[in-house]
């Protein structure tokens, strides 16, 4: 359509455009005659160490203290830390129990007159070394006891499981009166039986052992069956006593208790006890029988 109409040429005085920037400068266009240098900072001298920028002199002071097992010992003085696990040792290393425990409070119903049983230990001290206290002995009711007996041992622990025992044994009830010198061990075996043996040694001469063991089968948390095992050895006959040579007597027992609290058990059961040898023919000559076997109902209590 413009075929007939000329392009008027630009005035000869106008200059031709710059050409772009080929690359980003963030100072295009800026003017920058007017503009003062920064300073450059010097680079601080290293030191001996080889550490940058720091301009510590060197010293003498003593290096910090090895650290031990302890982390307070980093911030507490040796005079501090001594009192403090002097402290330490005297509430828990040194720390004192004790407990009373009546394994067996039973009423004993048997062929001709009833009876009881106990059997009772008490301990006081701590982990390592404690003094105990043991009583055993059984009777009819309505006579004196048959047999009764007190032990009065320090018991000191040999490794986490066993104690060794030391003390006396006195003896009272029928028969004469006997004092014991008593050694033994008594301790937690495998499959949690606990087994406790002695050996006693009488002011006349007279040799004993014993050997006990029981072990709580728990049925629930709150039902549990105990066997248990009681047997009895001379080294010779003591016919003051009643007692042969070789095995005395053996005891059987089983308890079925319900724990009303820890501390506190009923529980009812049965016990068979047989007299062997010359402890047999004692018991027959004084008219008792030399086996037995009795229904049993106690209480089972500590604190």
């Amino acid at each position: 359509m413009h075929h007939d109409h000329a392009v008027p040429a630009p005035p000869a005085s106008s200059a031709a455009p710059p050409p772009p920037p080929t690359e980003t400068d963030p100072h295009a266009g800026h003017d920058m005659h007017g503009m003062k240098a920064m300073p450059i900072p010097e680079a601080a001298p290293n030191d001996k160490e080889g550490r940058i920028g720091t301009d510590l002199e060197p010293g003498n002071a003593p290096p910090p203290p090895v650290a031990g097992d302890r982390a307070a010992d980093t911030y507490f003085g040796p005079a501090a830390m001594a009192e403090a696990q002097s402290a330490l040792l005297g509430e828990h290393g040194g720390m004192k129990f004790h407990k009373v425990l009546f394994n067996i409070a039973e009423y004993q119903a048997r062929n001709g007159r009833d009876g009881y049983r106990w059997d009772a230990s008490a301990w006081f001290g701590g982990d390592i070394d404690r003094l105990a206290l043991e009583s055993e002995g059984e009777g009819n009711f309505g006579e004196a006891s048959h047999h009764g007996e007190l032990q009065a041992l320090w018991s000191h622990a040999v490794d986490p499981y066993w104690n060794l025992q030391g003390g006396v044994r006195q003896d009272f009830g029928k028969g004469p009166d006997r004092t014991y010198a008593t050694i033994g061990i008594e301790g937690l075996a495998p499959y949690w039986f606990e087994i406790e043996t002695a050996a006693f040694v009488s002011t006349k001469g007279d040799v004993l052992a014993r050997i006990k063991g029981e072990v709580d089968q728990r049925i629930t948390q709150k039902w549990i069956l105990q066997p248990r095992l009681e047997a009895n050895f001379a080294a010779q006959d003591i016919p003051e006593s009643g007692i042969g040579s070789g095995l005395s007597n053996l005891e059987l027992g089983l308890r079925l208790r319900y724990e009303l609290r820890k501390e506190f058990a009923p529980y009812v059961g049965v016990s068979w006890e047989r007299k062997f040898g010359d402890t047999a023919h004692y018991a027959r000559a004084a008219g008792e029988n030399a086996s037995s076997t009795s229904y049993v109902a106690g209480i089972r209590f500590w604190f």
